[in-house]
């Protein structure tokens, strides 16, 4: 288990207050004024030295991304930095309570790394729905800007409309420019041209309030936590049928079993009564229950399991759940939320959809499931962001891993199964 002092985000468990004063009680703001006294390249080696990687779900290297900003852009050109806030993945929780207990560390966060990257305006994009933590959130920026922390950076932040899709960073930018939220094509990359047409860097909110500790402690101590690949601290976010859903920092490579028992109290019914996990938010494939008494909460492991650590968000369903409703009703959350600018998205997840609902009902013939899956592979890589992977990979954990059953309940199993029809 995590030892406390190696903790980043211990208020996320005391939830002390959040004014400054009390922030600068558990060492924000300690000791900022020599980090922003280095050079930028220095702070950038540092976070790739760390291992840090991006905490939003894609998991990609943060300091190798802040090196691809080009260099010598012209003065008149300005780069900024936008931090995603729109927390908006089904099980994921994490974000938020970072910016109800621990503010200033993301502001922190933000200046350091507005220094490291020559930004001086950033974004922060939070979802429209956290009315209450985006006041804590101006609140911690006024007052460190009226105690001259935030080193002449200006920091905006801006409400959302309640769209997953913006949660996508192309389709972020879009937003903040007051379009239509949709994904645009990569290449190009936003870190040659993103907000505005200008380079910018976009991180996800435990990303950058990761940064600060990672600066006063050093990449040394950062990376000796977790595992190889896998550096570090991670909130994991823990609800379904436990006793105690909650969120928690442990460290990357934790047992899923020692994560579930240890923090939350354990699955409702015992271990034995486990039926499944979705290990990384909505958007992954799920485990069977035989497949998560070992297994490792660690990028690589999972990625080798099939499935992914992506928000780290930790769904358990014991034996009482219907598998098949709850991935029916994240189709139908894919569907709703598909902004439908890619024609295998805006369709293929109404048929997912369409579908899943008839196996829910158990109205479906064997053929069926194996549309379904078609359908799925159509969709899975065959659109601009990822939201099409997202709705795929559910649908095809629930057939992989419970395909037996849903034929059982097909209308025409018997007349198959007589007929002794390759299954």
């Amino acid at each position: 288990m995590l030892k406390e002092e190696d903790r980043i985000f211990p208020n996320i468990e005391t939830r002390q207050a959040v004014d400054l004063k009390s922030s600068m009680a558990r060492n924000d703001w300690l000791d900022t004024s020599s980090i922003l006294a280095k050079d930028k390249d220095e702070i950038i080696n540092e976070m790739k030295a760390s291992g840090l990687r991006g905490r939003g779900g894609a998991g990609f290297p943060t300091g190798l991304k802040w090196s691809f900003l080009p260099k010598n852009l012209p003065k008149e050109k300005p780069i900024y930095l936008v931090v995603n806030a729109d927390e908006s993945e089904p099980g994921t929780c994490k974000d938020r309570d970072i910016i109800r207990f621990e503010p200033h560390k993301l502001v922190e966060g933000v200046v350091i790394a507005s220094h490291a990257l020559g930004v001086k305006t950033s974004y922060i994009y939070i979802r429209g729905e956290f009315y209450n933590e985006s006041v804590i959130l101006v609140k911690a920026i006024n007052e460190a800007e009226k105690a001259n922390l935030l080193n002449g950076i200006k920091i905006h932040v801006h409400r959302g409309a309640g769209a997953y899709i913006c949660g996508e960073e192309t389709a972020q930018l879009q937003s903040l420019e007051g379009r239509v939220g949709k994904p645009r094509l990569k290449p190009p990359f936003p870190a040659l041209i993103g907000l505005y047409g200008c380079p910018t860097i976009v991180n996800n909110v435990e990303t950058i309030a990761s940064v600060p500790t990672i600066m006063k402690r050093g990449s040394q101590w950062f990376s000796s936590l977790g595992v190889k690949g896998s550096s570090g601290t991670k909130i994991f976010s823990i609800s379904g049928h436990v006793y105690k859903p909650c969120n928690v920092e442990e460290e990357l490579g934790i047992t899923l079993r020692e994560l579930i028992e240890k923090h939350a109290g354990g699955v409702i019914g015992g271990w034995d009564n486990l039926l499944a996990v979705i290990p990384g938010g909505s958007s992954v494939p799920m485990l069977r229950a035989d497949a998560c008494n070992d297994i490792t909460m660690d990028f690589d492991t999972l990625k080798a399991a099939g499935t992914g650590l992506g928000t780290a968000a930790v769904i358990v369903m014991n034996k009482s759940a219907d598998i098949v409703r709850c991935i029916e009703r994240l189709s139908y959350f894919y569907k709703h939320e598909s902004c439908g600018q890619c024609t295998p998205c805006r369709e293929g997840t109404g048929w997912m959809w369409r579908i899943m609902k008839k196996i829910a009902n158990n109205k479906h013939t064997v053929s069926d499931i194996d549309l379904l899956y078609s359908v799925s592979k159509r969709v899975e890589g065959h659109t601009i962001c990822a939201l099409g992977d997202a709705a795929a990979w559910p649908v095809q954990g629930l057939i992989k891993n419970f395909k037996d059953e849903i034929i059982k309940k097909a209308i025409d199993y018997k007349t198959v199964f007589n007929n002794k029809v390759d299954l």
